[in-house]
Order: C-alpha cells, then structure tokens, then sequence
C-alpha cells in the first residue's frame, strides 16, 4: 500500500508518517480453491445445501510464507505479519500458523508477528505504520488488499502481480479493482493502479530502474494535483497518462 503525495488519504495519520506495506496473498487455494457443491434442492424450497470448502497444504503455506519472508529482507523494515483466524478455523487455520513459526525460523533476521484478521483490519487502520510485509491466505488477503487500498485514497490507486513464483508459467499483473462498467468509456477510471502494476512487471522482469522511473512518474503526477475523480480531482483518464508519460 503506497501512499502518493498529493492525494488525501482518509488516516490522519498519513498526515505526518510514512507508510508503506505490502499485502502478499495465496492465490491458488484457501477459501477460493472451488472445493464444495450444492445438493438437496430436489426435497423442495428451503432445504437446498451448500458447502465451501477451503483447502490449505503444507507446501502452499510454505510457498508462500518463504516468498513474504524474502520481500522483507529486502525492504527497509524486516518485518512479516502473518494473518490467521485458528481461534475459530481450527483446522486449515492451525496448519497456517504452525508452517508459519517454522518458516520464521529460518529467517532469525526478519521480525514477525502472527494477528487475527479481525484485529489485523483494526491495525490497519489504528497502526498502519508497524506493518511492512503481510502475508495471508487467499480470502483474507483479498479483503485486506481492498482496505489497504481504501486507506491509501482509493481502490483505483493499488497495483498487484500475480505471480508463478518459479516462472515455469507467465505472470499476470493488474491493479487491484474489478472492471467498472458503469463508467467505462467516459474517461472518469484512475490509469494509477494498472500504470503501477506495469511497474511491478518490469521489477518482475529485473527492470529495477525502469519501475522506479514508472513509479516517481505517477507521484510527480500526483504530487502536481493532475487527479481523477475518485481521489477529488477533475482529471480525466487520458490526462493523467500523458502527465505520466510526460515525465517518464
């Protein structure tokens, strides 16, 4: 969750401190592994079934947590938060935290901390300043990522990249939000998020510089006051790219 100058974040405490966090989630089980069905609808209204079934293995929980745990290495507050729910998930849950305290002991030099993803959604919004790196499964970190997102200024703001994190298969990068047919076409959608997530794509592809010219791009544009409507301005689409561009 990168906060861009010149856009009012709704924290106040994004006034006056840094803040910076990365939402890493599991994004080929958990709760949307598809595991499930709907049954007894033939014994008539009212008594259909259906089940969900969330899926977590030790290797995806590994797979993943090992992927946090490295990003933190590399950033300047070597810190991974995982985000659980054992008290009430005592199963798939509970398989989470114990991969997760065996993976942090690999990594002595990173500092970690496991939270209810109730209390998490709290500490995003009360203590934002003492996350750095997140990792969650894939619901919870779906949810999350919306927040932080929010908390940044607006949903049209975050990147994301999904990766394959041993490249046998592409990756794919997108922001954040879902496609907005209600105001396709009218040049009103924020380019921010897909424009920052062209950026991950090039730190994907070991570009670093490029990304970091993508990126101190966008937040000349925005520290300029050159803003779409979902974050107060009156820009249109097209204006913000060619402002981007301009400074590229």
């Amino acid at each position: 969750m990168h906060f861009h100058p010149g856009i009012t974040s709704p924290l106040r405490k994004a006034d006056d401190t840094p803040l910076d966090w990365v939402v890493v989630r599991e994004n080929s089980e958990g709760e949307y592994a598809g595991l499930g069905g709907r049954n007894l609808a033939g014994r008539g209204p009212g008594n259909e079934m259906a089940l969900q079934t969330s899926l977590f293995t030790e290797k995806g929980c590994e797979r993943i947590m090992r992927f946090a745990f490295d990003l933190a290495r590399q950033r300047d507050r070597k810190k991974v938060s995982s985000v659980t729910k054992s008290n009430a998930q005592q199963y798939g849950m509970v398989l989470w935290d114990e991969v997760f305290q065996r993976v942090a002991a690999d990594y002595p030099d990173v500092e970690t901390e496991s939270v209810l993803v109730d209390a998490m959604s709290a500490k995003f919004v009360l203590h934002p300043e003492d996350l750095s790196v997140v990792v969650a499964s894939n619901l919870n970190a779906d949810i999350l990522s919306d927040l932080g997102s929010a908390l940044a200024g607006s949903l049209g703001l975050a990147a994301s990249a999904n990766l394959n994190p041993d490249r046998r298969f592409p990756s794919m990068f997108e922001p954040v939000h879902g496609s907005a047919p209600d105001i396709a076409g009218q040049g009103l959608a924020n380019p921010i998020g897909a424009i920052g997530s062209a950026a991950l794509m090039l730190d994907h592809f070991g570009l670093a510089d490029e990304a970091t010219r993508v990126r101190e791009a966008i937040e000349a544009t925005t520290a300029a006051g050159l803003l779409t409507p979902d974050v107060g301005g009156t820009a249109r689409t097209g204006q913000v790219v060619e402002s981007v561009l301009a400074h590229l």
